[in-house]
C-alpha cells in the first residue's frame, strides 16, 4: 500500500548538486507504481513544480504511452484537443512531439503561449533516447525575466507581442489540422471568439494575427515569468537560405510564422541578441533515459529541443488549461 507523504519511498536530488533545476525524484524501491504513488501526492507534487518549475521523475519503470497517460491523468484532466502536434494516442490525450528534422534545434517557448488558452502542465515521456544529443533544454522563466535589462522589461510588459502565422497549403501545419476542422465557419467562428483576427488567403491560404503577452505574473506564486515564443517565431532564427527562399516566393509578410512588438513595430537584432543570449545563459539540459517523465510549469519554464541522431521518440501530454483573460485582468495588455 503506497502512503500519503511516505518519504521513504522516493528521494530527492538534482542532476547538478550545485544547480537546484530540475528537481530529480527517484523511487527507493522497485515496485513503486507511478501513477498511484502521484495520486496519492499531487499536493506535494504541485509545491514542488510551484518550488522549482520543473520535476524529473526517474526510475520509476514507466514502460508504455499508456502508463505515462495513466500518470499525466492522476496529477490534472488532459487536454486532448491540440493542433500544434500530431497525435499518438488520442484516446490516452497523448501526442508525438513537434516532427522537426533531428540537425536542427527547436528554439525555446512557453506551450500556446501566443495563444487564449495555454496549458498550465505539461509532461514529456522518453520512450526511446537519441544515440547522441537529443536533450529538452530548460529555462526557468523567473530568472530570465529578472535578467533582462529594464528598459527592455518594461517594453515587452507594456507593448506586448504580435504573432503572425500563415498557414501555407503543403508548408507547416494546414489550417485544417489546426483547427480540427474542413469547415472556413468552424474556423471564423473560432477566431473570433479568441481574439484571433484572419485573412483568407488566395489558393486555400489563412492569415490569423494574435496579440499576446511577453510577460506574465503567474496566479500561483506572484512572479512575473518572461512566458512567450519569441524565438519560435522570428523570422532571425529561421535557416538563412530557408528563409530567404520563403521569402522570395512569399514576401516578409507571407512567411508562415514571425512575431511583432504588439504595436506591429518590429523586435529589433538587437532585442532578439539580447533575448537569444538570456535563453543560453539559463539554459539547463540533461540527458533523456528511457522511461523518463518529466512535468513542467508551463508559465515558470520554458524548453527546447537540441538536435539529435539516431531515433528518438518523446510523447508529450498537456492539461490543466489556463485562460489569457484570466492572466491578464489587471495587465496593461486587457485595455
Amino acid at each position: 500500500m503506497i502512503l500519503k507523504n511516505d518519504a521513504e519511498l522516493v528521494s530527492k536530488t538534482y542532476i547538478e548538486a550545485d544547480k537546484h533545476f530540475p528537481l530529480v525524484i527517484k523511487p527507493n524501491q522497485s515496485d513503486v507504481d507511478l501513477a498511484a504513488w502521484a495520486g496519492a501526492n499531487v499536493d506535494m507534487l504541485e509545491a514542488e513544480l510551484l518550488n522549482h518549475g520543473a520535476v524529473l521523475l526517474r526510475g520509476f519503470g514507466v514502460a508504455s504511452t499508456g502508463q505515462f497517460s495513466k500518470f499525466a491523468n492522476a496529477v490534472c484532466e488532459l487536454y486532448g484537443e491540440y493542433g500544434d502536434l500530431p497525435p499518438e494516442n488520442p484516446e490516452q490525450k497523448v501526442y508525438q512531439s513537434t516532427p522537426y528534422r533531428a540537425d536542427k534545434m527547436i528554439l525555446f517557448h512557453n506551450e500556446s503561449s501566443h495563444m487564449h488558452q495555454w496549458p498550465s502542465r505539461q509532461f514529456f515521456y522518453c520512450v526511446t533516447a537519441a544515440e547522441e544529443g537529443g536533450e529538452t533544454p530548460l529555462v526557468d522563466c523567473r530568472k530570465l525575466y529578472r535578467a533582462l535589462p529594464a528598459e527592455l522589461a518594461k517594453l515587452f510588459e507594456e507593448k506586448g507581442l504580435l504573432y503572425v502565422r500563415n498557414f501555407i497549403p503543403g508548408l507547416d501545419v494546414s489550417w485544417q489540422n489546426f483547427f480540427k476542422t474542413e469547415n472556413r465557419a468552424e474556423v471564423e467562428t473560432y477566431c473570433r471568439n479568441a481574439g484571433i483576427h484572419f485573412e483568407w488567403q488566395d489558393r486555400g491560404g489563412l492569415k490569423t494575427m494574435q496579440k499576446a503577452p511577453a510577460v506574465i505574473t503567474h496566479p500561483q506564486t506572484g512572479e512575473k515569468c518572461f512566458f512567450n515564443q519569441i524565438q519560435l517565431h522570428h523570422v532571425s532564427y529561421l535557416d538563412k537560405r530557408v528563409r530567404a527562399a520563403l521569402t522570395r516566393v512569399y514576401g516578409e509578410e507571407g512567411l508562415p510564422r514571425n512575431v511583432f512588438l504588439g504595436d506591429g513595430s518590429p523586435l529589433t537584432d538587437d532585442i532578439m541578441e539580447t533575448v537569444n543570449r538570456l535563453y543560453d545563459t539559463h539554459a539547463a539540459a540533461y540527458a533523456w533515459e528511457v522511461g523518463d517523465v518529466i512535468m513542467l510549469d508551463n508559465m515558470l519554464v520554458a524548453h527546447a529541443r537540441n538536435p539529435f541522431k539516431g531515433p528518438r521518440k518523446i510523447t508529450v501530454a498537456m492539461g490543466k488549461l489556463v485562460q489569457a483573460g484570466d492572466i491578464l485582468s489587471n495587465s496593461p495588455l486587457a485595455s
